[in-house]
């Protein structure tokens, strides 16, 4: 693991193929990267939009290292391309001069794809040079590098305005702290704290900002599942949540950091050492979530029924009562119910004669023909609330599956399912129901969503 960050370089590359292609579900599946060496360690990967570049200490040849005056290994830059879903190219070494002196480090890139912030160690002399080549154009200290603390592990809002990084710098909560700077009237302001709601007394490192607002980091706090692990926060209504782990198997006993996801929230990419060496993971994350789902339709049981000869004797006073099958009944020209075998007697309340069933109807009441969420609209923070597919109305459908999507990136499987939400906002509740495969192998599936809103425990 690249353990000694010191300062954030910045580079504007030129290469034009470079496009940024940006999870806390119940179930991921993990998989080891095949580039990975298992000898050396290779780290902190960033999604582009055909493959990843990562860090790693290789060796530079098969007859030549490199490492530092004092022994150490140098870490470099490196690109690989994604042939397919499971077929990686070769990695390729990002060159600079820098390569054969200092350690090139935890990275991201800007939105425009031109410039990329960096870690490296800083050289003695001059620090901001024009360098040889085509690749790299100019490398630039970041303003606030400083050689009394370290900075490192940078990463950059989606709309580039907000960089956000590590750093021991004096003022922290514990050993390194998570910062961020404003990008304002072409610069960046002064680094801010995120504050003890998110650091701890402990280390925090390897920021990620995913587009949807979630900021990811690793901590070797107290509570984890190993020493260091993946945690996520979000800004919400001007204040930084209380982290949440990343459940397992993103994390382990081991040391798991550097995560990184897509824009979909589906896939990505972290390190680990859980086998023996520092390599990088793919995950993917199995929750079943539709683009699009039929919105609920509650049933109506409630109709409305009209005598409409009453307008012809309205100078004659009748009472009209309505019988409703069901053991109830009704008085008025015009009343409102919901079922059965419906019969109306009038009453000449002048003659007192009953005229029995004037009029009679059979009202057959059916559900519509969908998958039913069964729950409350609206709840607290922490509530337990119970969701139910009991009343699913699908005539000849054999149902052996019924899943839940609870838009928080949990899930449940089963016809009733409790669940309890740890934050306030409105969700969108997917219940998706399959049926056995039928003898030609086709599957009927259907999806109905609904929200709820969840409102903070007084």
């Amino acid at each position: 693991m690249l353990r000694k960050y010191l300062y954030i370089i910045f580079l504007t590359l030129v290469f034009s193929s470079f496009t940024l292609w940006a999870q806390q579900p119940s179930v991921y599946k993990v998989s080891r990267m095949p580039f990975n060496t298992g000898e050396f360690s290779e780290i902190s990967p960033v999604i582009i939009q055909d493959g990843i570049i990562f860090c790693s200490d290789r060796r530079f040849s098969a007859f030549r290292d490199r490492k530092t005056f004092e022994g150490r290994r140098l870490y470099n830059l490196y690109i690989i391309e994604r042939r397919d879903s499971s077929r990686w190219g070769k990695p390729e070494e990002i060159n600079s001069e820098r390569n054969t002196l200092f350690n090139s480090g935890p990275l991201c890139i800007s939105p425009d794809d031109k410039t990329v912030y960096f870690t490296s160690e800083v050289e003695t002399g001059k620090i901001s040079r024009e360098l040889s080549g085509t690749d790299i154009l100019s490398i630039r200290p970041f303003p606030y590098n400083n050689t009394l603390y370290e900075i490192g592990h940078p990463s950059l809002s989606d709309d580039g305005k907000y960089l956000f990084f590590a750093s021991d710098m004096p003022g922290g909560q514990g050993g390194s702290d998570i910062y961020y700077c404003e990008w304002v009237n072409n610069q960046w302001s002064t680094p801010v704290n995120l504050g003890s709601k998110v650091n701890s007394s402990a280390s925090e490192n390897y920021p990620f900002m995913h587009p949807s607002g979630r900021l990811y980091f690793s901590s070797d706090r107290q509570g984890g599942k190993g020493k260091l692990d993946v945690y996520y926060t979000m800004l919400t209504l001007g204040s930084w949540e209380t982290p949440s782990i990343v459940p397992e198997p993103i994390n382990s006993q081991y040391d798991d950091f550097a995560f990184v996801a897509d824009e979909t929230m589906q896939t990505g990419y972290f390190s680990s050492n859980r086998e023996r060496s520092d390599d990088i993971y793919r995950f993917s994350s199995t929750i079943i979530r539709k683009a699009s789902c039929d919105t609920l339709v509650e049933n109506n049981y409630c109709y409305e029924f009209l005598e409409e000869n009453a307008v012809k004797w309205d100078t004659i006073p009748f009472r009209y009562e309505w019988k409703f099958g069901d053991g109830t009944s009704g008085i008025g020209s015009i009343v409102e119910h919901g079922r059965y075998l419906i019969q109306l007697d009038v009453v000449n309340l002048v003659t007192k004669e009953v005229m029995y069933n004037e009029k009679t109807y059979s009202l057959e009441i059916t559900d519509v023909e969908q998958p039913y969420i069964s729950s409350p609209d609206q709840g607290t923070t922490g509530q337990r609330m119970r969701f139910s597919a009991e009343s699913t109305n699908l005539p000849g459908w054999d149902i052996v599956r019924y899943y839940w999507n609870f838009d928080d990136e949990t899930i449940a499987i089963g016809k009733e399912v409790d669940k309890a939400y740890i934050r306030p906002g409105t969700y969108n509740i997917q219940l998706i129901v399959s049926t056995e495969p039928d003898p030609g192998g086709v599957v009927r599936e259907a999806c109905v969503c609904k929200n709820i809103t969840i409102t903070s425990r007084p």
